[in-house]
């Protein structure tokens, strides 16, 4: 399958296959032992405390709490506190967070930092395990109508039972029970986690890449979701079975899905956080079956400008934001790239022996887009994968701008409403009259090509007379609205929108207010689209400005104004091309001194 394929960063040295899971696939029929690195969990509390469940899979074999399981069923044989899914090493690896929380602190002026080794329970210093409420409000009447049979899955912090119904609907159909421990949650997080997974399943159910949930029940000693059961195994063994990759057309239909129901999921404000080809099985053993994404037991819902800061995930799939502690639902697009690249070529792009490797290689490593089989990929997918593996957040594509890629083009997909634009829109019409003058200017130079997925959410706004206002968001966002939209205060947005109920919003202007300068510099043909952008400017826009009303228009002091002079040109005291092009996206103190001495 492959040798590691990032390059630029000596990591750890090997090669080695696909990233294998942990046989925990929630509603998987496929019981294959799977190695190496496991999914972490690291919660920052107060301080820098984090969690990093490293104990062997070898070192007990059952639970030693007294947690009696229905007839037949054997105990999940981990003992740690959160419920998670977890790789199975032979020996302790080293800890992620190690070289990572040290190199935070000396950023910001410590001195030295020695994270603990081993399992910290998230929530230190809070409610003894003894104290913990562990009743859910779930029915407990699972054994009257669920018959439970033979174990089809097993992971280091649970497992997944068949079943079959015994009345109503589901008579005589089979499920998959997943069985958590009440005896391994040993933390308030913990118990969280499991009720906000039963959420996030209980409010996104319904679409048709998501698996099915049914119902939760609890006991004494287990909680239990009861889901669709999957019956066509994990993406990674259909990949493992076509010899370590797929064809790009092949490929195609496999990230179409995926991207579908991440937008879905991304609208409603969750962020699934643990995208792998071991999350997504396929509901039957056909080779055109739908496939299903699982396991939300790392998700989380999210706000629209809301920033997480725990490190959770896989080692291989995690984005480079996420070891930062500082990131949002782009984060799944970064491993849908990591995906997709794994799809097209059989490699990871970014491997180690040890998780702290992998996360050095993330940070510092580029995927390798030279080697075979890459150079007979076509140029559009290593677009595409390029525009989803940009290190930098702000530059990858959403799930509903993917959807319009030209790689994905032939595959017509729908394409969802995506929340970008109105977290855009509400930026533009709190700015300046010259920064939406420097906006429209930019929207005027976009070909054909850029104007497709912004012509698809215009639409999507169902205009009246060719324009939008405040209630066609307002009813677009309420047309999609789940439970999990409402925990994540989605709709709150609509209320930063109120200007618009005032104006109308032409295409033109709507151009202007729903792009993203970031994700137009990812594009090869950025200066070309930015020199136009400069020309309609200068004809249209481009006023007068002096070096403090430019630092005032940016919200920058008096120390700016030595980077800022660069921008006007003497000549005229109008922006020069230079100052256009960091004015559309503004600019820190931070990263301008970083960029005036480049």
């Amino acid at each position: 399958m492959g040798q590691c394929c990032s390059k630029g960063v000596s990591g750890d040295n090997g090669g080695s296959v696909v990233a294998v899971g942990d046989g925990n696939s929630a509603v998987s029929t496929n019981n294959r032992p799977k190695p190496p690195p496991s999914p972490v969990r690291q919660s920052v509390g107060n301080g820098m405390s984090y969690t990093n469940n490293s104990t062997p899979a070898h070192s007990f074999t059952a639970s030693p709490f007294q947690s009696p399981y229905p007839a037949g069923i054997a105990p999940s044989p981990s003992p740690v506190g959160t419920p998670r899914r977890k790789f199975k090493w032979p020996f302790p690896p080293p800890s992620p967070a190690k070289p990572i929380l040290s190199a935070i602190f000396k950023r910001q002026g410590g001195t030295s930092v020695k994270p603990k080794e081993g399992p910290i329970p998230e929530d230190e210093g809070g409610e003894g395990e003894g104290q913990l409420d562990k009743s859910f409000g779930y029915p407990q009447n699972l054994t009257s109508k669920y018959e439970l049979g033979k174990e089809v899955g097993r992971g280091h912090f649970g497992h997944t039972c068949w079943a079959k119904g015994k009345k109503g609907e589901l008579k005589n159909q089979p499920v998959a029970v997943k069985i958590i421990s009440k005896a391994k949650m040993t933390t308030a997080i913990s118990i969280e986690d499991v009720r906000r997974e039963v959420k996030i399943l209980k409010a996104l159910s319904g679409h048709q890449n998501l698996v099915k949930f049914y119902d939760a029940f609890e006991d004494a000693n287990n909680v239990y979701i009861v889901m669709e059961l999957c019956e066509g195994g994990e993406l990674l063994d259909r990949i493992l079975s076509r010899g370590g990759r797929y064809t790009e057309e092949d490929a195609k239909s496999i990230v179409v899905q995926i991207l579908n129901v991440v937008a879905f999921c991304h609208l409603q404000g969750v962020v699934h956080r643990d995208l792998k080809p071991e999350n997504f099985l396929f509901a039957k053993k056909d080779e055109d079956s739908p496939m299903k994404v699982i396991d939300f037991g790392l998700s989380d819902f999210i706000k629209p400008d809301q920033r997480l800061n725990d490190i959770v995930g896989s080692a291989y799939y995690v984005a480079p934001e996420v070891l930062h502690r500082s990131y949002s639902i782009e984060a799944d697009m970064w491993s849908i790239g990591v995906i997709t690249y794994i799809l097209l070529c059989g490699s990871r792009p970014f491997w180690a022996r040890t998780e702290s490797g992998i996360f050095r290689s993330v940070l510092r490593a580029d995927p390798n887009f030279e080697d075979s089989p890459w150079p007979a990929v076509s140029a559009e997918a290593r677009d595409f994968v390029k525009r989803l593996l940009n290190k930098d957040h702000r530059k990858r594509m959403t799930a509903s701008q993917a959807l319009t890629h030209p790689w994905l083009r032939t595959e017509n997909p729908f394409i969802p409403l995506d929340i970008l634009i109105f977290k855009l829109v509400k930026t533009y019409i709190r700015t300046s009259p010259l920064k939406r003058a420097a906006l429209k200017a930019l929207s005027k130079a976009l070909t054909e090509e850029e104007l497709i997925y912004l012509k698809a959410q215009f639409n999507l706004l169902e205009p009246k007379a060719g324009s939008v206002s405040l209630d066609n968001f307002r009813m677009a966002l309420m047309k999609q609205t789940t439970d999990a939209m409402r925990e994540a205060r989605v709709l709150d947005i609509i209320n930063l929108l109120e200007p618009l109920s005032y104006k109308q919003m032409e295409f033109e202007e709507f151009c202007a207010a729903a792009i993203s300068t970031y994700q137009l510099e990812a594009l090869e043909n950025w200066e070309h689209i930015a020199s136009a952008a400069f020309n309609y400017f200068e004809q249209e826009g481009n006023r007068v400005i002096s070096i403090e009303e430019l630092a005032q228009e940016m919200n920058l002091g008096p120390t700016a104004y030595a980077f800022l002079k660069d921008w006007i040109r003497p000549s005229d005291r109008k922006l020069s091309f230079l100052g256009y092009t960091k004015f559309l996206h503004g600019v820190t103190m931070r990263s301008s001194s970083t960029r005036h001495h480049r």
